[in-house]
């Protein structure tokens, strides 16, 4: 989507830094860690842990903007234009609100604007592994627009800028994760749109956009990468008044497809569940839902799925094989349930 022309956010203050920072970016950054180490007096937490882990995707039930902006005290301004932002004195912490990442703050940004869909931001990123973040060094990077967000740290990297201030400097740091923290600068940004400003129109054409991407990667074996399409497609789509256009359940279908290849049966079918709230007879939902039920071990309700499967298209090859599977898994769990018994009251 092509964006207005509009002028960059506090480029005049950033100019100077930002060159400095090109010459020799990991030189000055060492000189900013050391700062940062110096002891600290106060802790500062700006978030509060999420009370589940991530998942790879988001439940988009109810979901209506990508980041959720925590407020956070006032900073002082910048006197010269010369300067580098001021240091912070303690640790910054911003949690994620989906529990994907934690952001601790290194530099504190200034003003209140945040890069939204649409924003051009100019990022040093540094400590990205090789070939699945954006290149080392000074890259601009657009929201909401390009393929860099489905690579492996696309959409982290998508939601630390979108909470993220002008030339806050931030290492992001992922659960379970066993590298080095990575770190992003951001030195400016153009001014974006929030998806409650788009017009009906234009949160249609973005979603088939991210729909036909989704597909794409789908098609050439990332399932992961799909997933977060058809999720941003739906997360547009969402806003748009009830009940919504008939393109929500096609997307929840092929999410739920995705989900079942990463692993994830309890979100698949709720994928599914909601697909069949509209579309009762929806082949591809039933089957998807009934394989997801078996991962689960609800053998009663895949065995139903696949039965309305079957009586809908008594030839469905997949459904037979599936219903047959299930019919095995049962059997097996009869076997050692009798088993069980028989020594509790042998």
């Amino acid at each position: 989507m092509e964006t207005p022309p509009v002028s960059t956010i506090g480029e005049k203050d950033t100019s100077q830094p930002e060159q400095q920072w090109e010459k020799n970016p990991r030189e000055n950054l060492h000189s900013v860690t050391q700062i940062s180490q110096q002891p600290p007096t106060e802790t500062l937490e700006l978030g509060v842990s999420p009370d589940s882990a991530s998942q790879i995707l988001e439940n988009t039930q109810g979901t209506e903007k990508l980041v959720a902006e925590t407020e956070g005290d006032s900073h002082k301004s910048h006197g010269s234009t010369s300067q580098m932002p001021e240091a912070l004195q303690a640790s910054d912490l911003w949690y994620c609100p989906d529990g994907s990442f934690v952001k601790k703050i290194i530099i504190r940004g200034h003003g209140l604007d945040k890069p939204k869909l649409g924003s051009c931001c100019r990022v040093l990123a540094l400590g990205f592994p090789f070939g699945s973040g954006p290149p080392e060094g000074w890259t601009e990077l657009t929201v909401g627009v390009g393929p860099w967000r489905e690579e492996t740290w696309g959409e982290l990297i998508e939601k630390c800028l979108e909470s993220m201030c002008q030339g806050e400097e931030a290492e992001l740091q992922l659960p379970g994760h066993s590298g080095p923290p990575v770190r992003l600068t951001l030195a400016s940004f153009t001014q974006g749109r929030d998806s409650w400003e788009l017009e009906t129109s234009e949160k249609e054409a973005l979603a088939k956009e991210e729909r036909a991407r989704g597909t794409e990667l789908f098609r050439a074996g990332n399932p992961e990468g799909a997933a977060r399409c058809y999720g941003r497609a739906l997360r547009l789509l969402l806003t748009l008044p009830p009940p919504g256009p008939s393109e929500r359940t096609v997307l929840h279908a092929n999410l739920a497809a995705c989900q079942l290849l990463l692993g994830q049966p309890q979100l698949a079918a709720q994928s599914c569940d909601r697909v069949l709230e509209r579309e009762p007879g929806h082949l591809k939902a039933l089957y998807r839902r009934g394989v997801a039920q078996a991962a689960l071990g609800n053998l009663e309700k895949a065995t139903a799925d696949l039965k309305k499967v079957l009586a809908i298209d008594p030839k469905n090859r997949a459904a037979q094989e599936e219903l047959g599977k299930v019919v095995i898994q049962g059997k097996k769990q009869d076997a050692g349930l009798a088993q069980g018994l028989r020594k509790m009251f042998g």
